[in-house]
């Protein structure tokens, strides 16, 4: 907006003295930064360095120190001449910035020098007549601020009056308070529910009580300058540009910057975010690295899972057995920088290999599914809380409530049950249209996704219209709650998603092909798929819809569990058939990295440390876990935990181990430096 001779004072009455402090400007001076009667400049104070005055001001400029500043006339209207950024709205947004910083003068002295204004008197004016509550000026304002839209005009009047008749109720001023929602709420067309609850508001008896059922802080707290920033929406930005813009536009640029970084696994903050230079990751930092081998199983590693406080790790075995590890700092840093590792619990009393793992919220708890049976550990001391057996097939998917009241299973029986912390059933959805073979929560607690294979009598043989276009016929059916999948006639497999509230089925798609786990993101809007042949699949729970594909690892024969990882959850990875460990950039799909060192046979599950997001682990038909780290500065080692032999017998006493022996470096030709006897159950 330029300065020009038309620009007047407002009300000095209705004006804030923004002259001391940092805050949006204002023109509350004559034009062209000349001092004005009431004694303000176009949004700076005429007090400068402790002078008393500013002087004179001469020419076409505005004095200070003695000395006239010019206004600078520029060709074109570009920032540069190969720009498109406009010129003036680059200064008005640098003019704002100087004053929220608190740099008042010097947001004066360019508005002098430019020729450009941030706002209007009129702008400024309705700032504070809004910050006052004077609400009659501010709706006569919204006018003359460009506010033409008939329905936009409402809905800004609507704001401006709910803030009114909240205030009064909050004065306990009934009277008028009900004034305000006859003559003007309830004339601008609200809608009869909201309506219906602002009327209800009458009947709070204190005002901590209007408070919390309004979801609002007073008069006297944030509620005045929220409304400010809602009212931004309905007025043109070039009127009154929105508050901290360019602090805007700077975290759009660091958010882009973020997506660009395919290896980004840090915060960005002051220290590692520079305006001087983009941001990029070291590729160099990534955890490709195997820093642990954990051995102690005795046949094919099926399941993995973190403690939520990431200390400890369960894993699931074919050997019916569940261990628990615990991760510590390393007793000899001068040797290894990473952490050490030891077997904290070994859990045996399962009859049937262990599929499943789930820790409670607190982690006291670990529910493990051996077949159609659920049981229940304590972590701590290894005893065998409870065996839950409702079930009548496999249990295949395990999940603790986000809540934290209790967990929820699913099984090739089509059956959903949820349970709460104690091991009773809460509730028993009838069963399923799919043999469940995983199941996933959503973390804001208001969807189930389920996939498995359809039932015959559920779902129609015949291709359905949201049958997933270009899919192809499997002939495989996932049997058993191991890595592998049993041969038998086609089998459609289907994705649905569930209200958890109502049960209701929110979407059914179907795929012809294994669909073997599934997890969601973060912000519960997606759903991260395994999909066999050779695909893992990103859809959007709202639409259905894939957001993204990643191809590259080998999975048709058995279940391969992927998971999401990194500090903004921005890398998909999973296992894979050909013993690699594979990694994916979440957003664009781009292969990343391909981790070799898992022996012959498939790498069946990956699960990222959630309070470290340098580090994930990955289990194998090899009887084996491997923990993934960055590489450290210098050289690294390899640590290796093995069984004792003569200590594999299930056994009912806790066994300590103390043996430990030098160990050959692995095929990768990383040094396994140690390997220990076990404490187990």
């Amino acid at each position: 907006m330029r300065l020009s001779d038309s620009d007047h004072d407002g009300p000095s009455s209705g004006t804030p003295d923004l002259s001391v402090q940092a805050g949006p400007s204002s023109l509350n001076g004559s034009s062209d930064g000349l001092i004005g009667t009431n004694g303000h400049t176009n949004g700076f104070a005429p007090v400068t360095n402790g002078n008393s005055g500013m002087g004179a001001a001469i020419g076409n400029g505005v004095a200070k120190h003695g000395k006239s500043i010019a206004k600078v006339t520029l060709p074109g209207t570009a920032l540069y001449d190969d720009s498109f950024v406009d010129r003036e709205e680059f200064v008005r947004l640098v003019i704002q910035s100087l004053r929220d910083v608190g740099y008042v003068e010097s947001a004066a002295t360019l508005e002098a020098e430019s020729g450009y204004t941030m706002e209007s008197p009129e702008v400024s004016l309705f700032r504070q007549y809004i910050l006052d509550g004077m609400w009659a000026k501010a709706e006569a304002a919204l006018g003359r601020l460009g506010v033409q839209d008939k329905e936009g005009l409402w809905d800004a009047k609507f704001l401006i009056s709910r803030q009114k008749y909240l205030e009064l109720l909050e004065a306990r001023k009934p009277t008028a308070a009900l004034q305000v929602l006859r003559n003007e709420l309830a004339p601008l067309n609200v809608d009869p529910d909201q309506l219906h609850t602002l009327s209800s508001l009458i009947m709070c008896a204190e005002p901590e009580d209007l408070r919390r059922r309004a979801g609002w802080d007073g008069a006297f707290g944030e509620s005045r300058r929220q409304l400010l920033d809602i009212l931004h929406d309905y007025i043109p930005s070039a009127i009154m540009i929105p508050q901290r813009r360019f602090s805007t536009l700077l975290q759009q640029a660091k958010a882009y910057q973020r997506q660009r970084c395919i290896y980004h696994n840090s915060t960005l903050n002051s220290s590692n975010f520079s305006l001087y230079s983009d941001h990029r990751c070291n590729k160099a930092d990534f955890p490709k690295i195997t820093t642990t081998i954990l051995d102690m199983h005795t046949d094919e590693v099926w399941n993995i899972e973190w403690s939520h406080d990431g200390t400890y790790l369960a894993s699931a075995s074919k050997d019916k057995s569940a261990i628990i590890w615990r991760r510590g700092p390393s007793t000899d840093p001068s040797a290894s920088p990473y952490d050490q590792w030891a077997p904290h619990l070994t859990l045996r009393e399962h009859p049937y290999p262990v599929g499943c793992l789930c820790w409670s919220l607190d982690d006291a708890i670990l529910l493990t599914s051996t077949e159609q049976y659920l049981k229940m550990w304590n972590t701590k001391t290894g005893v065998l809380i409870r065996t839950l057996d409702e079930h009548t097939e496999t249990v295949t998917a395990i999940s603790w409530l986000p809540d934290g009241t209790g967990f929820i299973s699913g099984g090739l029986d089509r059956k959903i049950i949820i349970w709460d912390a104690d091991g009773n059933v809460r509730d028993s959805w009838s069963p399923t249209g799919i043999r469940i073979t995983d199941l996933s929560v959503t973390p804001d607690f208001t969807r189930l996704v389920a996939v498995g294979m359809e039932h015959s009598s559920s779902f129609p043989s015949v291709p359905e219209s949201n049958q997933v276009r270009g899919a192809q016929p499997d002939t495989s059916a996932t049997g058993g709650n191991g890595p592998s999948s049993s041969v038998g006639s086609r089998v459609a497999h289907r994705m649905m998603v569930f209200d958890l509230a109502t049960k209701q089925t929110e979407l059914s798609i179907r795929l012809e092909a294994d669909l073997t786990s599934v997890q969601t993101s973060q912000d519960s809007r997606y759903a991260l798929i395994n999909h066999a042949p050779n695909e893992i699949q990103l859809r959007d729970l709202n639409t259905g819809q894939i957001a993204c594909r990643y191809e590259g690892q080998t999975q048709g024969r058995h279940v391969i569990r992927s998971c999401f990882g990194g500090i903004d959850s921005n890398f998909v990875v999973s296992g894979s058939e050909d013993s690699n460990v594979y990694v994916w950039h979440r957003e664009s799909g781009i292969l990343l990295e391909v981790l070799s060192g898992h022996g012959e046979g498939s790498v069946n599950s990956v699960a990222w440390n959630p309070t470290n997001e340098r580090m994930f682990a990955s289990c194998s038909d090899d009887r084996s876990i491997r923990i993934w780290e960055a590489p450290p500065p210098g050289a690294y080692t390899v640590e290796r935990l093995s069984p004792e032999p003569s200590k594999l017998a299930p056994s009912s006493t806790v066994e300590k181990g103390e043996e430990k022996t030098r160990q050959r470096t692995d095929t990768n030709g990383a040094l396994r430096n140690a390997s220990f006897g076990s404490t187990r159950l």
